[in-house]
């Protein structure tokens, strides 16, 4: 006989009922954190296609560790399954990703460090050049700042909404650039543009990214996932040997021939520590003081209640 009914017998009932609750709880908080955990990535199939999508609308599709994980090992299911030959990574609720979760970041006291994102080994793998195997189309909705700009950046193909928005909005709170984003944002738009959005952190909409080549398409709003699965159609019908193949190249001659390896270890030897000693800092700034919510980076290095109080009233 099972040892907790065992113990039912010979308790009295009014003991009995309360642990049957206690019991019945226990097992339903946990059914609780197992369905949330599962919906923190939202899988889908469509013919050969998979959609991979971050579900943290509550927190405008922010990763955390557990979510960042969660995600790594849907994208090495889909790299094994032989049925889907092409993915689309989106967001769930009308953001793509708006970066790290600036809360998890600000809980660090000097000492948990397991606490803290560890970008390379999380959604890069280390110097893991690419996130798939097999072509990855990225459906830019909302916000793509931060890491949620570099997974954007780590993908073959971009569709992004006219209203979305891109950047590297963490230099606000001194989060440095962790998953690669020095080195392929030079390598797909040019020394000088990448510059220009990795020293200023300024955010840049469809049209411009468009006209920089930064992606592939824009469109409607509401429409990034529908007319990046259209694109993803149009790659099933090819022959899949000759196309991993030319994909495989045309990554070789722009990333492996530069050393790609090389320079994202050069990007994590040189910034990692910063997030320790600058970007813990300016995360508890945004968590208990407000400092460069709403996009602002205006007064970031200093608390001004007058203008927290403006930034209300605007928005």
């Amino acid at each position: 006989m099972h040892p907790v009914k065992r113990l039912l017998r010979v308790i009295n009932p009014h003991r009995k009922h309360c642990l049957n609750r206690c019991l019945t709880s226990k097992a339903s908080e946990n059914e609780e954190v197992k369905i949330q955990k599962e919906q923190n990535i939202m899988i889908n199939y469509y013919d050969k296609i998979t959609t991979i999508g971050i579900s943290r609308p509550e927190k405008k599709n922010c990763l955390n560790t557990v979510t960042a994980q969660e995600l790594s090992e849907e994208l090495d299911k889909f790299d094994n399954d032989e049925n889907s030959v092409v993915a689309v990574l989106h967001g769930v609720g009308g953001n793509f990703c708006s970066g790290y979760d600036l809360e998890e970041i600000a809980q660090y006291n000097g000492k948990n460090e397991e606490i803290l994102p560890q970008f390379g080994s999380l959604v890069n793998k280390g110097n893991r050049i690419e996130l798939s195997k097999k072509p990855l189309i990225a459906a830019i909705d909302g916000y793509a700042l931060g890491v949620g700009f570099e997974l954007a950046l780590m993908c073959d193909l971009r569709v992004m909404e006219e209203s979305a928005m891109l950047g590297f909005v963490n230099r606000r709170f001194g989060i440095p650039i962790l998953s690669g984003g020095t080195v392929r944002l030079p390598a797909l738009i040019g020394y000088s543009r990448a510059m220009d959005l990795i020293l200023t952190g300024r955010i840049i909409g469809a049209k411009e990214a468009f006209s920089w080549g930064l992606i592939n398409r824009y469109t409607c709003e509401g429409t990034a996932l529908g007319d990046a699965l259209i694109l993803a159609k149009s790659l099933v019908k090819f022959s899949q040997k000759t196309l991993l193949a030319d994909r495989a190249s045309a990554r070789f001659a722009t990333f492996s021939a530069k050393q790609l390896e090389e320079a994202l270890q050069f990007e994590k030897d040189h910034a990692s520590h910063l997030l320790f000693e600058e970007g813990v800092k300016g995360a508890k700034r945004f968590i208990t003081e407000g400092i460069g919510k709403h996009g602002k980076f205006l007064d970031i290095t200093k608390a001004n209640t007058e203008f927290r109080e403006l930034d209300k009233n605007l928005l």
